[in-house]
């Protein structure tokens, strides 16, 4: 099969709606290399990088309660910053770059996904707008 590993995708495709930051951005721990209260820092068995992690609650007004909250992998050298929070906003709301996903059968035997990214940041804005009904696009 050609298909081995994380499988590319858009922030887009794992977040129609959206997510937001409810979490710290922390270190994950290598748990087969850390012992006797040593603390190791796992790396991404691809690229060696180290692997951090945020929680981020889903945009999907559709989901359960349950399904709402994520943990997001980050690849990066150093510890990553989640954007500023937003005056009036509850919640920050974050987008990714370089988004990959690894399903995997979780302890219950559901299938479930691993997302690993390669960029924290603000949402961006989007300067398109819609045409007005009944009148022309200029």
């Amino acid at each position: 099969m050609a298909l081995q590993g994380p499988i590319p995708v858009t922030y887009a495709m794992v977040f129609p709606h959206g997510c937001y930051v409810v979490g710290e951005v922390e270190p994950v721990k290598d748990f087969d290399a850390s012992a006797g209260g040593w603390f190791v820092q796992a790396r991404d068995k691809q690229t060696g990088e180290l692997v951090w992690q945020v929680a981020v609650m889903d945009g999907d007004p559709t989901l359960k309660p349950a399904q709402k909250a994520v943990a997001v992998k980050i690849l990066a050298p150093v510890q990553p910053v989640p954007p500023a929070p937003m005056p009036g906003l509850p919640f920050t709301p974050v987008e990714f770059d370089g988004v990959s996903v690894t399903p995997y059968v979780n302890a219950a035997g559901r299938l479930t996904y691993s997302i690993k990214v390669r960029e924290m940041h603000a949402p961006r804005t989007t300067a398109h707008t819609k045409p007005q009904a009944g009148k022309d696009a200029a």
